[in-house]
């Protein structure tokens, strides 16, 4: 009977799921792609429509798949810039910390974890899906509608259910939205099916540190030993993360989703031992500030300065610092990513038709016009990032504030890589030419990156990112 013997539903405990012996070489540069089309704020109650969490799993389109012939979008060097073309004023040299100063570093202190964080964490892996195929015990199962409620059909039994609890023993659930997807996907914990507006929530029961296991790797990419430490940051920060969102969510089921929306989430095909070992090593550390979790935000390239929440015109927060990130020869720390510097252009012919189509997410009241006059940065944040482009067309113009510039642009499902850049008319061309790739707010996971490499201490990569900070370990 397999996937329905009773035994297989009973209720068991969470169980510790055995490292997995994968790849572990440094293949993850970032993602060669530009972000994701959808970069949906996390649910924080203090920013609660925050519009920018963007983390850094591999988006579905690379700039040179995402056009075609004469309008594609190109990406080139940006060695003919001249010097006054992007704002550097502020991109001071800082020294580097070394690990022998630790005047400045945190420190940890241990406490017993709060008994409403004492529970696994719940993560909507699939969230209004139409059917699903899961593969445990051996078996393949899909899952469908019927009637309002969830069709489990096996090999050779079919269950008609409002909800139901998966489990598979000792070993992780294979669960996709199609046949050929199936085995690239295998979780720990267990699943609870359930229906929400005629559709199939998948809801992923799993302990915290294992959780982990399934988003540093995918967050940081699967490093080498020399990369250790940041490794660990990125374990920390992710964990930070996760805690400071139980219970944000009750409406929906679960506590975060498993993409962009918070943290990308893909189970544990490319766990390695070392990205384990890095969790294992920082197990139950978490960031604090004022007794509370911060808010540990993280980008994949700052291009040489981080920034604040001013970008979302959001109030301060005081470990969340535009601050340049730059080595003492003034070369930011970031500068191996493929982001560090990039182009796009586009026709002048299609601009009207990209800045109609994206005025609602851009936030921009756009007039209905015909042509595209002229296009300024009216203001920049102290990072060099823009704050205000005004758009001047035939019918009058039309301002878009902060980050939400990147949305402006968006073609074919990409947006701007960031909104450090500048921009100017060449022949019937509009050329955007930039840095970094993200909100540039909190932990540049690039600069994190070659800052380990150097030497640094995930306490001195994070005690720079998040100026201010506490360390806690939660024990249990």
């Amino acid at each position: 009977m397999g996937f329905f013997r009773t035994s297989f539903f009973c209720m068991c405990a969470l169980f510790a799921f055995a490292q997995g012996q994968v790849d572990s070489e440094s293949d993850f540069d970032l993602p060669d792609l530009p972000p994701p089309a959808e970069e949906a704020p996390p649910a924080f109650e203090e920013t609660p429509s925050q519009d920018a969490q963007e983390l850094t799993a591999p988006p579905a389109v690379s700039p040179s798949e995402s056009t075609s012939g004469e309008e594609a979008v190109r990406m080139v060097p940006l060695s003919s810039l001249k010097p006054n073309q992007i704002d550097t004023s502020a991109f001071v040299p800082i020294e580097a910390t070394t690990t022998q100063n630790t005047d400045n570093v945190i420190s940890i202190q241990a406490r017993a974890i709060p008994s409403s964080l004492n529970r696994p964490v719940r993560v909507g892996v699939h969230v209004g899906e139409k059917e699903l195929y899961i593969k445990v015990d051996g078996e393949t199962i899909h899952a469908t509608l019927s009637n309002g409620q969830i069709k489990l059909k096996g090999k050779s039994h079919v269950e008609v259910t409002d909800s139901k609890e998966i489990y598979n023993g000792d070993k992780c659930i294979n669960i996709a939205t199609s046949l050929s997807q199936l085995d690239n996907f295998c979780y720990p914990g267990y699943f609870i099916l359930s229906v929400q507006k005629n559709l199939i929530n998948a809801i992923n029961v799993v302990d915290v540190e294992e959780y982990l296991q399934g988003v540093v790797p995918y967050e940081i990419g699967k490093l080498d030993s020399s990369r250790f430490e940041a490794l660990k940051a990125q374990a920390v920060a992710a964990r930070t993360y996760v805690y400071k969102h139980f219970g944000s969510r009750e409406s929906t089921g679960f506590d975060v989703y498993a993409d962009v929306k918070d943290q990308v989430y893909n189970g544990l095909r490319s766990a390695t031992p070392l990205t384990n070992a890095a969790i294992k090593a920082t197990a139950g550390e978490v960031m604090m500030y004022d007794d509370q979790f911060i808010t540990a935000y993280y980008h994949s390239t700052c291009g040489g300065h981080t920034e604040s929440m001013e970008t979302w015109r959001k109030p301060k927060l005081d470990y969340l610092q535009m601050k340049p990130d730059l080595r003492p020869n003034g070369e930011p720390w970031c500068s191996e990513s493929k982001y560090t510097e990039w182009e796009f252009r586009f026709k002048a012919s299609e601009l009207r038709t990209l800045f109609m189509h994206n005025a609602q997410k851009a936030n921009a009241q756009v007039p209905k016009f015909k042509k595209v006059l002229d296009i300024a940065i009216r203001s920049k944040l102290p990072s060099g990032r823009i704050l205000t482009l005004q758009v001047l067309t035939d019918k009058g113009t039309f301002n878009v504030i902060g980050d939400k510039v990147r949305w402006l642009f968006k073609k074919d499902d990409v947006i701007l890589p960031s909104s450090l850049f500048i921009v100017f008319r060449e022949g019937s061309e509009w050329v955007v030419k930039g840095k970094g790739y993200g909100h540039g707010v909190g932990m540049c996971q690039m600069g994190a990156r070659a800052r380990a490499e150097a030497g640094q201490s995930y306490l001195e990569i994070l005690s720079h990112y998040y100026p201010g900070i506490t360390l806690e370990r939660f024990e249990r």
